[in-house]
């Protein structure tokens, strides 16, 4: 065998894994967390071990970790715990493997490393928030999005189906996905944050979830507690930044071309309702931040499926109307659908523009139509939830923003 500088180097790095994973095991064991016998010295052997081995031959590889496998299954049933786990076991097997790999791909033998020792030493922080902070909805909702994104995204079809071939199963079951994890992401920050932030930040955040919904359990809260005025319109007003963030993900997502045709509507509207929500919020500052109450549930798997149903009658809709009778068809469509979820129209026009079946200049103007028409539906929210000075606040931010998108389209 002809020893060359790489070859002394890969194993350096196969017994830097082994001090490295070896000492955190050592220092659980002074810590009375594990009474186990392999500490810095068997670990640090281990690694060589596996290096040494896949040096020589790799069926060498294989015996040392059956011998290693013996050894742990051994040391494990000998030992007198109640509950003695198979932490520090499996580590061992695990670090006679990173040995291995260390012979020929050492910078992922070494990262891979530093990762099993941020995860050995992290015992403690990660048992404390897996039983005492997540809930069991929490954790239920955490595997659907695991189920959806691992398990059934990769069986839908991806390809255009149904009338008019408007309708990608794939890119729809995407927007489910999406919903979802834009749910449990405002679920998180109002878990987190809501207590010590106040109405504004939680309008923000839920806002990602509905807009329309959020000004209206705004408004309830006003009904409530009428000195919470301030506080609740600026949680209804960055509701509708949320809008725009969202729609500008989305769009991101679905066809960026469309995106940067609308980048400065959509910078126009973002800054100036961020500007509004801002003058509101420092108003409100004088008042005590309370938080809306939070679901138990991260997010509705019901509301995601309904919106992708939506996204897909106004895709085909859409599509029909287009063929029939042009734009203008394609307009007062996005236009309808814009009054229930702005959302589900825009991405029923950036999909059709993805299909090339429409240009991101043609795309701009339903999705905008969209917007306003959502707009509509938030002032008939306001009106009917928080009374007149709510309407007049939260109407004065969507006129605005509405107008500062149409500015911006217009300039440019």
């Amino acid at each position: 065998m002809v020893i060359d500088n790489s070859l002394w180097l890969n194993l350096a790095v196969a017994l830097g894994i082994g001090l490295l994973i070896g000492a955190e095991r050592e220092r659980s064991k002074g810590d009375g967390g594990d009474d186990s016998i392999a500490g810095v010295r068997t670990f640090t052997m281990a690694a060589l071990l596996g290096a040494v081995s896949t040096s020589v031959n790799f069926w060498l590889l294989i015996v040392s970790l059956i011998c290693v496998t013996i050894f742990v299954a051994t040391a494990y049933f000998v030992r007198k715990d109640d509950d003695p786990g198979l932490t520090t076991e499996i580590s061992l097997i695990f670090t006679v493997i990173l040995g291995g790999l260390a012979m020929s791909a050492a910078s992922l033998a070494a990262g891979l490393a530093v990762a099993a020792v941020i995860l050995l030493a992290a015992k403690e922080p990660i048992h404390g928030f897996v039983r005492g902070v997540v809930t069991k909805d929490e954790m239920i909702d955490f595997l659907i999005i695991a189920a959806a994104t691992l398990i059934i995204l990769p069986l839908v079809p991806n390809a255009l189906v149904g009338p008019f071939d408007a309708i990608n199963p794939r890119n729809l079951w995407l927007i489910v996905i999406l919903v979802m994890f834009i749910g449990a992401l405002g679920h998180l920050a109002l878990r987190l944050l809501g207590s010590r932030t106040g109405l504004p930040l939680v309008g923000l955040v839920s806002g990602f979830i509905s807009s329309i919904a959020t000004i209206g359990a705004m408004g309830e809260r006003v009904r409530k507690s009428p000195d919470l005025m301030g506080a609740a319109v600026a949680g209804a007003t960055l509701s509708s930044l949320s809008t725009i963030l969202q729609l500008a993900m989305l769009l991101a997502a679905i066809h960026p071309p469309t995106l940067r045709e609308l980048m400065m509507p959509l910078v126009f509207g973002g800054v100036s309702i961020a500007t509004y929500g801002l003058v509101i919020t420092l108003n409100s500052f004088h008042q005590n931040g309370m938080e809306m109450s939070k679901p138990n549930r991260s997010f509705s798997v019901k509301t995601a499926l309904t919106l992708a149903f939506v996204i897909a009658v106004v895709l085909i809709a859409s599509a029909a109307l287009k063929a029939w009778f042009g734009q203008a068809g394609l307009v007062a469509a996005s236009g309808v659908a814009g009054l229930a979820d702005v959302h589900a129209s825009a991405i029923s026009v950036a999909s059709l523009a993805a299909a090339s079946k429409l240009s991101p200049t043609s795309a701009a103007i339903p999705i905008l139509v969209a917007f306003s028409a959502n707009a509509i539906s938030k002032v008939i929210t306001a009106a009917v939830t928080g009374g007149k000075e709510f309407f007049r606040l939260v109407v004065l931010g969507l006129v605005v923003q509405v107008s500062a998108v149409w500015i911006g389209w217009w300039l440019f």
